[in-house]
């Protein structure tokens, strides 16, 4: 009782320690929970119209997409590919989500009746992608989709061989991405079809833009290139003169990004002349196995070769360019000594084992065999076999042992460029050997696959060819060489200045690259340098040096980095040093093109011209709608055109500044193309080339409408 009256007596105080408690706790929860917010928002790889991607989502977007390709295409995606393809994903995605919010806000939906006209009728542009449904007119067949369907739902729960298996779910995988594709590209063409009815023609245009597009001409050209007055000659660009041009070309300087200027230094490291010793002292040894006519898998696959030997006879698509450049000119039993193909920095060894023809497509089918042992799979089988040969229906007998029995074809695009093993490769042998009617009872592990060969088509050449491809690569020790001397540099030159001064002594050449930005997956073309693009984005400031980068997509760079300027979005202002830049060559390309009109304004004719010392030249196939190459310029002129379809034929026209120098244009003669003049037709092409001439200035007002981020270049 003491001890209870005693901490009664303590109770103000314990109220308040347990508050504390309390809220000590709920702080600590609401600091994780703080952190899982913010960490949420470190991994948002877009943002639009506040619409926020994470990154987990985009990446599925770009598997998902990479899958599709790589399934249609039958090639393995490298990492130059993969990071073309994440652009193009993104770009379609930015595209749809634009044109979604533009949608909403009409009242624009794709319904269900819109989906299935477009089915029936088979010619959307995603549907073209599903090979497997694309009848021989080249349309999609929506009866073709069904049937599938049902074949692949009848499928569930029987037993089918693994092969046939995987490959209808690799079809229904792309059917399912291709419908997704089909909705977006609909509710796309809804819009654009919207807009294309907001340009319109009319008879006058249609006739104007008719006559300027089928009259071509032909003119004498003397020009005078602006690169012949100095800067000197023309005065310096004032500021007065840079803000009036900036005002006149203002929309050029908005930049949807932000970007930084840098200064680097990139270190390749390369193999050495020892290293190279070594290699060939390799490569000698294989050389001399296949030679001597050990199994070219032993020798290829248990060595570091960059291609995998199967055998099985492939397309020369299927190999490497050098090695397709040189297999038409082998001999069966041939072999290549080592050499070395410097487009991929490699040394070779080519042994032709065999040469084919061989169908590129097979239409097949099986069924798939299992019994509770395997002598009874064997009976099975055999009983299957049987009745097959004397005359029972394929379809019927799949169906009695639960399978669809259906035919499907396989092309050699399906299984090139992969490796695989000893059983997949007789599966795809048998395949491509077995007679057209024939059967064959195959073993397979787990079971035995009854195959019969339908049809075969498309007979090519087949190369089974045994391939040693060795990258010239660098020791570990040359590696460690280079780290070493360039870690040494770093050291001795921790700020811009010093490296500048110091980089050629060493051996070493600082380079320059403006406005990069971050949607670019590299730093100057080298590999693996997402660390550096996050430092130059998230960390860096004007002036900073980076650490000593190890990089390149074989580990093969060194690159160390400095920030000299900092560009963020929006409107550039027009003291930007990049900007200035730009202005001041514009500036100064009509002061000196003003001096050259008052330098040459007693110049009437192309004899006058070439006495002062103008070049003459031809430009011939004149028109408003082919804007010529003027060759003693260097540079396309437009307004030539239009002087050129302006001036009567025979006549000279005045001096015309252009953008690099002044001009003076004689017509020699017109010619029509013959083409009769349609009113309607004209009238729509010219709404058409308005749409196209207005279509990247909406999408640029679309995208600072939408406020959109891509965070991309964090993960």
């Amino acid at each position: 009782m003491a001890a209870l009256q005693k901490i009664r007596s303590y109770g103000p105080l314990l109220i308040i320690i347990i508050g504390l408690g309390l809220f000590a706790f709920i702080a600590e929860d609401g600091a994780r929970a703080i952190q899982t917010i913010t960490g949420v928002g470190k991994m948002q790889a877009g943002m639009v119209y506040g619409d926020k991607i994470s990154a987990q989502e985009f990446q599925e977007m770009v598997e998902e997409a990479k899958q599709m390709y790589e399934m249609r295409t039958g090639q393995q995606m490298d990492n130059a590919m993969h990071d073309q393809f994440s652009d193009q994903v993104w770009q379609e995605y930015l595209t749809y989500k634009l044109v979604e919010h533009e949608c909403n806000e009409l009242g624009l939906k794709v319904t269900d009746e819109e989906v299935q006209h477009a089915l029936n009728e088979g010619t959307a542009q995603s549907l073209m992608a599903m090979a497997p449904f694309v009848d021989k007119t080249g349309k999609f067949s929506f009866q073709a989709l069904q049937e599938f369907k049902k074949q692949y739902d009848q499928m569930a729960g029987q037993q089918v061989d693994a092969q046939t298996a995987e490959q209808m779910q690799k079809i229904m995988g792309m059917w399912e991405y291709t419908y997704k594709q089909l909705k977006k590209e609909l509710l796309i063409n809804k819009y654009n079809t919207l807009l294309m009815q907001s340009f319109i023609s009319n008879p006058v245009t249609a006739k104007s833009l008719f006559e300027d597009r089928t009259a071509m001409r032909n003119a004498i050209v003397a020009a005078m290139p602006n690169a012949s007055i100095t800067d000197k000659e023309a005065g310096a660009a004032t500021d007065a003169e840079l803000k009036d041009m900036y005002k006149r070309y203002k929309e050029k300087f908005w930049m949807p990004f932000e970007t930084r200027d840098l200064k680097y230094i990139d270190v390749a490291i390369t193999a050495s002349k020892q290293d190279v010793q070594a290699l060939d002292k390799e490569m000698a040894t294989l050389y001399q196995r296949l030679a001597g006519g050990e199994d070219p898998a032993a020798v290829i696959n248990g060595s570091k070769s960059l291609v995998h030997y199967t055998n099985l006879p492939f397309t020369k698509d299927a190999f490497p360019a050098d090695i397709r450049m040189k297999l038409d000119s082998m001999g069966v039993g041939a072999i290549t000594a080592p050499y070395e193909n410097a487009s991929d920095n490699s040394k070779n060894i080519i042994k032709l084992i065999a040469k084919t023809q061989a169908p590129d497509s097979v239409l097949y089918r099986t069924i798939f065999v299992q019994g509770e042992t395997e002598e009874k799979t064997q009976q099975r089988a055999d009983s299957i076999l049987g009745a097959l040969n004397a005359g029972a229906n394929f379809k019927a007998l799949a169906k009695k042992y639960q399978q669809p029995g259906d035919s499907t074809w396989m092309t050699s695009k399906m299984y090139q460029g992969a490796s695989f093993d000893e059983e997949s490769t007789k599966y795809i042998a048998a395949i491509n050997n077995a007679a057209v009617g024939s059967y064959t009872n195959l073993e397979m592990q787990g079971g035995r696959v009854i195959l019969q060969i339908l049809d075969r088509k498309a007979m090519v050449t087949k190369y089974n060819a045994a391939v040693v491809k060795y990258a010239i690569d660098f020791s570990k020790a040359t590696r460690a060489a280079a780290l070493n001397k360039f870690n040494q540099f770093v050291a001795d030159n921790t700020t811009l200045e010093q490296i500048e001064k110091n980089a050629a002594k060493a051996g070493y050449v600082v380079r320059e690259l403006k406005e990069f930005n971050n949607s670019t997956h590299n730093v100057a073309g080298v590999g693996s340098t997402k660390d550096a693009i996050r430092w130059i984005f998230d960390e860096a400031e004007v002036g900073d040096v980076s650490k000593l980068y190890e990089c390149g997509n074989n580990n093969d760079h060194l690159l160390l980095i400095a920030v000299t300027g900092v560009h963020e979005k929006g409107y550039r202002a027009w003291d930007d040093a990049n900007t200035k830049e730009v202005l001041t060559q514009l500036v100064m390309n009509e002061k000196k093109n003003a001096k050259l009109a008052e330098k040459y304004k007693g110049v009437k004719t192309i004899a006058d011209a070439k006495a002062k010392g103008f070049v003459v030249d031809s430009l011939n196939n004149l028109s408003f709608a082919n804007t010529l190459f003027v060759a003693s310029v260097g540079t396309r002129e437009p307004v030539l055109a239009a002087v050129g379809m302006k001036t009567k034929v025979g006549q000279t026209s005045g001096l015309v500044r252009g953008g690099a120098g002044v001009y003076l244009l004689q017509v020699v003669n017109e010619q029509k193309t013959g083409e009769k003049f349609d009113a309607k037709q004209e009238m729509q092409q010219a709404a058409q080339m308005n749409m196209q001439v207005m279509g990247q200035q909406l999408m640029q007002t679309l995208i600072k409408k939408a406020k959109v981020v891509d965070n991309r270049y964090k993960f």
